[in-house]
C-alpha cells in the first residue's frame, strides 16, 4: 500500500495550526482538522492519522486535500442555511493584535486588512469589520503592541471582557497598579521637605 507524502505547509501555518489544535476555545471539529493537517505534515500515514484523531481514512484524505487547495481558511466549516454561526470575538481580537499586529510574511502586507484577516480565519469580511468597530481596533495604527505569552491569557481576557459585556448585579471591580519599588519623592514633595517650617508661638 502506498503512503502519501508529507503534506507541505504554507509559511507560518504550523504555528497557527498548533493554536487551533491546542486552544480550548476552538470548536472540536476544527481542532481535529488542524491535528490531521499537522500529522500529515509530519509524514504520518493516513491510516495512522485516522486512528489517532478518531476519524475515517477518507476524512483524513478529504481534509488534506482541502488544506492543500485553500490553506488554514479552508478548514473552517462551509456556510450552512439557517442560523448563522457564532463568531468568537476574542479570537478575532487576539489574531489581530498578536505578533505586534504584523500578518505572516507570506501574505506580503505590513498590517491586517479586514479582508485579509477574514480569509485567514475563514469568516466573513463584514464580521471582522464589525468586531474591529466594536472594539475600536485600527490595525494600521498598531505599533509596538506586546501580546503576553501567559498560557492563561485567553481565560483572563474572557474574564475581564465578560465583566464589561455582562456585569453581575452589585459588582465592584478594583484595579490595582503594583509598583516594584518606591519611586521616591517627586519634585513637589522634595520642595515641601526642603522648605523651612514656621516657628511655633511661645507658650504664655
Amino acid at each position: 500500500m502506498s503512503i502519501a507524502p508529507a503534506l507541505a505547509l504554507r509559511e507560518g501555518d504550523r504555528t497557527r495550526l498548533g493554536e487551533l489544535a491546542r486552544l480550548p476555545s476552538v470548536p472540536s471539529g476544527l481542532a481535529k482538522r488542524a491535528r490531521i493537517v499537522l500529522l500529515a505534515a509530519d509524514g504520518a500515514p493516513n491510516a495512522q492519522i485516522a486512528r489517532t484523531v478518531g476519524v475515517s481514512r477518507p476524512t483524513v484524505i478529504g481534509w488534506r486535500d482541502r488544506y492543500a487547495r485553500g490553506g488554514v481558511a479552508a478548514l473552517a466549516d462551509e456556510p450552512r442555511s439557517g442560523r448563522p454561526a457564532v463568531i468568537d470575538e476574542i479570537h478575532v481580537v487576539a489574531a489581530t493584535l498578536s505578533d505586534e499586529g504584523r500578518p505572516p510574511e507570506r501574505l506580503g502586507i505590513t498590517h491586517w486588512s479586514a479582508r485579509f484577516l477574514a480569509a485567514e480565519l475563514g469568516i466573513s469580511f463584514a464580521s471582522v469589520a464589525r468586531i474591529w468597530r466594536k472594539w475600536n481596533i485600527q490595525p494600521h495604527r498598531v505599533t509596538g503592541f506586546k501580546f503576553s505569552t501567559d498560557p492563561e491569557l485567553e481565560f483572563k481576557i474572557r474574564d475581564v471582557v465578560g465583566l464589561y459585556l455582562d456585569p453581575p448585579a452589585n459588582a465592584v471591580v478594583v484595579s490595582v497598579d503594583e509598583k516594584s519599588r518606591d519611586p521616591g519623592p517627586g519634585p513637589d514633595r522634595a520642595d515641601a521637605a526642603a522648605a523651612p517650617r514656621a516657628a511655633s508661638p511661645p507658650d504664655l
